[in-house]
């Protein structure tokens, strides 16, 4: 019989989908509950808010008998029975900004200074929150002060600003040691609006500082205490690399991470759990690159998309509302080199949104 998982996030499809791969049978509890999540798990339910997320998960654990629960973003704090993954004591400390910076800073890694009022220009980041969407570079007091606004005042964090590739390693730990699986470059969203959001991945990473890098997660995430999967960000300049973000959980890189190198990420993830690193590093077959597509403008989905699933991943329900800005779904590419992959991402963009009204 096989084993079986509950998985909890905000969104979990890129888990589902590498857990049932491995062999289980997988339960979620996701805000979006796309086609294809549906497709690898034998139930899910959907939330609106992560505040209803522990009813919803006790809801799902009074339906099924589940062995063990993995949670994603969104959820990383929750306290569960048998549950895979970095304790939520120690998730606690990455999730915050400051002491992320501050644990680096004891690490003797370099990362981007604090700055003080005043100090232009600066990275401003909340101090909680995922995927760099809040992030923004102000010049001037009047900039920060509308930057405040926007994030309702929420406690915040101001870094110099750094001009470089964001690039991310995605290593698995056992809470003392740790191996570091892929390097991956970061696609982030550009433009006026949310310009730092994270908007999709390339892997493997070909930067000259990609084998550092790649060293230094490594020794991060051993230090780290952290469990399973666990990611780290970093920007790369031609002579320097700086540590930004520890994601003390599955990142989005899962899909170019496994197209690229033919590994489970989720097999790595549950053995991490139990003090087994791969002894085998996996190569990278191909270049895989992944877009995530916004919506221009207010649509509605008039299409199944389900006839594009191959090429593209986080597939909505027909008749699916989206405001301009939403995310719509994402969108691959694969190559021999890096060129190749983005030749053929664009190529299947092109197939795919002839089909909607936009």
């Amino acid at each position: 019989m096989s084993p079986s998982v509950l998985i909890i996030g905000y969104t979990t499809r890129h888990v589902a989908k590498s857990a049932e791969c491995a062999g289980y049978e997988v339960y979620a509890v996701d805000h979006f509950c796309d086609q294809d999540l549906l497709w690898c798990t034998k139930d899910a339910i959907a939330f609106d808010e992560l505040d209803n997320v522990p009813f919803i998960v006790e809801e799902m654990l009074s339906r099924h008998e589940i062995d063990c629960v993995v949670t994603t973003s969104g959820a990383e704090l929750l306290d569960l029975p048998n549950r895979l993954g970095t304790d939520p004591e120690v998730a606690a400390r990455f999730m915050d900004k400051g002491k992320t910076q501050e644990f680096f800073e004891s690490l003797g890694v370099l990362v981007p200074q604090k700055l003080s009022d005043g100090e232009y220009p600066a990275m401003m980041k909340t101090l909680s929150g995922a995927g760099g969407w809040r992030n923004a570079v102000v010049c001037n007091d009047a900039e920060r002060t509308r930057w405040e606004e926007f994030v309702d005042h929420e406690p915040f964090m101001m870094q110099e600003f750094i001009a470089g590739v964001s690039a991310s390693v995605s290593c698995v730990g056992t809470g003392n040691s740790a191996k570091a699986i892929a390097a991956n470059e970061q696609i982030l969203r550009g433009g006026n609006a949310e310009a730092y959001a994270f908007s999709g991945s390339v892997t493997p990473c070909t930067h000259p500082m990609t084998e550092r890098m790649m060293d230094i997660a490594e020794e991060i995430v051993a230090a780290s205490g952290c469990v399973g999967s666990v990611g780290v960000d970093f920007v790369l300049t031609d002579n320097a690399l700086y540590a930004i973000e520890i994601n003390p959980r599955f990142q989005g890189t899962v899909d170019t991470v496994e197209a690229s190198c033919g590994a489970n990420l989720f097999q790595m993830h549950t053995d991490a759990c139990y003090g087994i690193l791969p002894s085998v590093m996996p190569k990278h077959r191909q270049f895989c690159v992944r877009k995530i597509l916004l919506a221009p403008k207010h649509l509605v989905l008039n299409i199944d998309m389900r006839k594009f699933a191959g090429t593209i991943a986080d597939i909505p329900h027909p008749e699916t509302v989206f405001e301009k800005g939403d995310i719509m779904f994402s969108v691959f590419g694969w190559g021999k080199s890096r060129e190749e992959a983005f030749i053929s991402l664009d190529k299947h963009i092109t197939n795919t949104i002839q089909y909607i009204d936009i």
